[in-house]
Protein backbone atom coordinates (compact mmCIF):
# COMPACT_ATOMS: atom_id res chain seq x y z
CA UNK A 1 0.00 0.00 0.00
CA UNK A 2 1.16 3.53 -0.80
CA UNK A 3 0.47 6.75 1.07
CA UNK A 4 0.28 9.91 -1.05
CA UNK A 5 0.37 13.11 1.02
CA UNK A 6 -0.44 16.58 -0.30
CA UNK A 7 0.81 19.46 1.84
CA UNK A 8 -1.15 22.64 2.53
CA UNK A 9 -3.08 24.60 5.13
CA UNK A 10 -6.72 23.85 5.99
CA UNK A 11 -9.70 26.16 5.50
CA UNK A 12 -11.11 28.44 2.79
CA UNK A 13 -8.70 31.27 3.68
CA UNK A 14 -5.73 29.26 2.36
CA UNK A 15 -7.48 27.26 -0.37
CA UNK A 16 -6.03 29.10 -3.38
CA UNK A 17 -2.59 29.82 -1.88
CA UNK A 18 0.64 28.84 -3.64
CA UNK A 19 1.55 26.98 -0.43
CA UNK A 20 -1.47 24.71 -1.07
CA UNK A 21 -0.40 23.35 -4.44
CA UNK A 22 0.12 19.95 -2.73
CA UNK A 23 -3.56 19.87 -1.71
CA UNK A 24 -4.53 20.85 -5.27
CA UNK A 25 -2.41 18.04 -6.75
CA UNK A 26 -3.91 15.29 -4.57
CA UNK A 27 -7.44 16.64 -5.17
CA UNK A 28 -6.80 16.11 -8.89
CA UNK A 29 -5.42 12.59 -8.31
CA UNK A 30 -8.52 11.63 -6.30
CA UNK A 31 -10.82 13.12 -8.94
CA UNK A 32 -9.14 11.55 -11.97
CA UNK A 33 -8.71 8.07 -10.48
CA UNK A 34 -12.19 7.70 -8.97
CA UNK A 35 -11.13 7.49 -5.32
CA UNK A 36 -13.59 7.30 -2.42
CA UNK A 37 -15.14 10.52 -1.03
CA UNK A 38 -12.91 12.44 1.40
CA UNK A 39 -13.48 11.67 5.08
CA UNK A 40 -11.90 12.88 8.29
CA UNK A 41 -9.12 10.49 9.43
CA UNK A 42 -5.58 10.71 10.83
CA UNK A 43 -5.87 14.41 11.78
CA UNK A 44 -6.64 15.11 8.15
CA UNK A 45 -8.86 14.27 5.20
CA UNK A 46 -8.30 10.88 3.59
CA UNK A 47 -9.46 9.12 0.43
CA UNK A 48 -8.76 5.58 -0.79
CA UNK A 49 -8.43 4.11 -4.25
CA UNK A 50 -6.40 1.91 -6.57
CA UNK A 51 -3.48 3.11 -8.70
CA UNK A 52 -1.28 0.86 -10.84
CA UNK A 53 -3.09 -2.17 -9.41
CA UNK A 54 -2.29 -1.36 -5.77
CA UNK A 55 -4.16 0.22 -2.88
CA UNK A 56 -3.40 3.89 -2.25
CA UNK A 57 -4.39 6.16 0.62
CA UNK A 58 -4.33 9.88 -0.17
CA UNK A 59 -4.04 12.24 2.80
CA UNK A 60 -4.37 16.00 3.27
CA UNK A 61 -3.13 16.83 6.80
CA UNK A 62 -5.43 19.33 8.55
CA UNK A 63 -2.81 20.13 11.21
CA UNK A 64 -1.46 23.20 9.36
CA UNK A 65 1.70 22.90 7.32
CA UNK A 66 4.19 22.98 10.21
CA UNK A 67 2.66 19.87 11.84
CA UNK A 68 2.02 17.80 8.68
CA UNK A 69 4.15 14.94 9.98
CA UNK A 70 1.76 14.20 12.85
CA UNK A 71 -1.02 13.25 10.43
CA UNK A 72 1.21 11.34 8.00
CA UNK A 73 2.93 9.45 10.84
CA UNK A 74 -0.44 8.37 12.24
CA UNK A 75 -1.55 7.01 8.84
CA UNK A 76 1.75 5.17 8.29
CA UNK A 77 1.51 3.48 11.70
CA UNK A 78 -2.18 2.56 11.33
CA UNK A 79 -1.62 0.74 8.02
CA UNK A 80 1.96 -0.33 8.82
CA UNK A 81 3.20 1.38 5.64
CA UNK A 82 6.95 1.64 5.11
CA UNK A 83 7.90 5.36 4.79
CA UNK A 84 9.65 4.40 1.53
CA UNK A 85 6.12 3.86 0.14
CA UNK A 86 5.11 7.44 0.96
CA UNK A 87 4.95 10.10 -1.78
CA UNK A 88 4.68 13.76 -0.74
CA UNK A 89 3.61 16.58 -3.08
CA UNK A 90 4.41 20.16 -2.07
CA UNK A 91 5.39 23.67 -3.20
CA UNK A 92 8.98 24.50 -4.13
CA UNK A 93 10.20 28.11 -4.19
CA UNK A 94 13.47 27.25 -5.93
CA UNK A 95 11.81 25.83 -9.03
CA UNK A 96 10.24 27.95 -11.75
CA UNK A 97 6.43 27.90 -11.89
CA UNK A 98 5.23 24.74 -13.59
CA UNK A 99 8.50 22.82 -13.17
CA UNK A 100 8.60 19.55 -11.23
CA UNK A 101 11.35 17.48 -9.62
CA UNK A 102 11.20 14.07 -7.95
CA UNK A 103 13.67 13.05 -5.26
CA UNK A 104 13.94 10.19 -2.74
CA UNK A 105 15.14 11.21 0.72
CA UNK A 106 17.21 14.21 1.73
CA UNK A 107 16.79 17.18 4.06
CA UNK A 108 14.00 19.72 4.53
CA UNK A 109 15.68 22.54 2.52
CA UNK A 110 13.87 25.11 4.64
CA UNK A 111 10.36 23.69 4.06
CA UNK A 112 8.51 23.45 7.39
CA UNK A 113 6.09 20.79 6.17
CA UNK A 114 8.94 18.53 5.06
CA UNK A 115 10.81 19.22 8.32
CA UNK A 116 7.77 17.96 10.25
CA UNK A 117 7.46 14.87 8.05
CA UNK A 118 11.13 14.01 8.59
CA UNK A 119 10.68 14.41 12.36
CA UNK A 120 7.68 12.03 12.47
CA UNK A 121 8.37 9.63 9.58
CA UNK A 122 12.12 9.76 8.88
CA UNK A 123 13.71 11.16 5.69
CA UNK A 124 13.29 8.16 3.37
CA UNK A 125 10.20 9.12 1.37
CA UNK A 126 9.65 10.37 -2.19
CA UNK A 127 9.28 14.12 -2.61
CA UNK A 128 7.50 15.64 -5.61
CA UNK A 129 8.52 19.31 -5.64
CA UNK A 130 6.08 21.50 -7.57
CA UNK A 131 7.61 24.80 -8.64
CA UNK A 132 5.88 28.02 -7.60
CA UNK A 133 8.82 30.37 -8.27
CA UNK A 134 10.70 32.67 -5.89
CA UNK A 135 9.63 36.31 -5.35
CA UNK A 136 13.29 37.35 -5.55
CA UNK A 137 13.60 38.73 -2.02
CA UNK A 138 13.74 36.63 1.16
CA UNK A 139 11.50 39.16 2.96
CA UNK A 140 8.76 38.52 0.38
CA UNK A 141 8.76 34.71 0.66
CA UNK A 142 6.02 34.39 3.29
CA UNK A 143 3.54 36.74 1.56
CA UNK A 144 4.36 35.01 -1.75
CA UNK A 145 3.57 31.48 -0.57
CA UNK A 146 0.52 32.59 1.44
CA UNK A 147 -1.06 34.53 -1.42
CA UNK A 148 -3.33 33.02 -4.07
CA UNK A 149 -2.22 31.99 -7.52
CA UNK A 150 -2.93 34.75 -10.02
CA UNK A 151 -5.47 34.16 -12.79
CA UNK A 152 -2.61 34.11 -15.32
CA UNK A 153 -1.04 31.18 -13.40
CA UNK A 154 -3.87 28.91 -14.52
CA UNK A 155 -2.17 28.61 -17.91
CA UNK A 156 0.56 26.43 -16.35
CA UNK A 157 -1.05 25.34 -13.05
CA UNK A 158 -4.00 23.40 -14.46
CA UNK A 159 -1.92 21.45 -17.03
CA UNK A 160 0.68 20.66 -14.33
CA UNK A 161 -1.93 19.27 -11.92
CA UNK A 162 -3.55 17.26 -14.73
CA UNK A 163 -0.20 15.80 -15.85
CA UNK A 164 0.75 14.84 -12.28
CA UNK A 165 -2.59 13.06 -11.81
CA UNK A 166 -2.47 11.34 -15.21
CA UNK A 167 1.03 9.93 -14.69
CA UNK A 168 0.91 9.17 -10.94
CA UNK A 169 0.72 5.39 -11.72
CA UNK A 170 4.36 5.58 -12.88
CA UNK A 171 5.43 7.09 -9.57
CA UNK A 172 3.49 4.50 -7.57
CA UNK A 173 5.22 1.80 -9.66
CA UNK A 174 8.64 3.21 -8.70
CA UNK A 175 9.35 4.68 -12.13
CA UNK A 176 10.35 8.12 -10.84
CA UNK A 177 12.36 9.12 -13.90
CA UNK A 178 9.60 8.11 -16.33
CA UNK A 179 7.04 10.03 -14.27
CA UNK A 180 9.16 13.17 -14.33
CA UNK A 181 9.78 12.86 -18.08
CA UNK A 182 6.11 12.23 -18.93
CA UNK A 183 4.98 15.27 -16.91
CA UNK A 184 7.66 17.39 -18.58
CA UNK A 185 6.59 16.21 -22.07
CA UNK A 186 2.93 16.83 -21.28
CA UNK A 187 3.76 20.45 -20.43
CA UNK A 188 6.40 20.91 -23.16
CA UNK A 189 5.36 18.80 -26.15
CA UNK A 190 8.05 18.26 -28.76
CA UNK A 191 7.48 20.44 -31.83
CA UNK A 192 6.10 18.58 -34.81
CA UNK A 193 8.64 17.91 -37.50
CA UNK A 194 7.81 19.57 -40.83
CA UNK A 195 6.85 17.09 -43.54
CA UNK A 196 9.76 15.93 -45.67
CA UNK A 197 9.95 17.40 -49.10
CA UNK A 198 9.63 14.85 -51.84
CA UNK A 199 11.77 15.53 -54.87
CA UNK A 200 9.98 15.41 -58.23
Amino acid sequence: MHLIVGLGNPGPKYQGNRHNIGFMAVDEIVRRHGFSPWRKRFQGEASEGVVAGGKVLVLKPMTYMNESGRAAGEALRFFNIDPAQMIVLYDELDLEPGKLRVKLGGGAAGHNGIRSLIAHCGPHFTRVRLGIGHPGDKALVQPHVLSDFARADRAWLEPLLAAVADHIPLLVSGEDGSFQNKVHLALNPAPEKPPRKVED
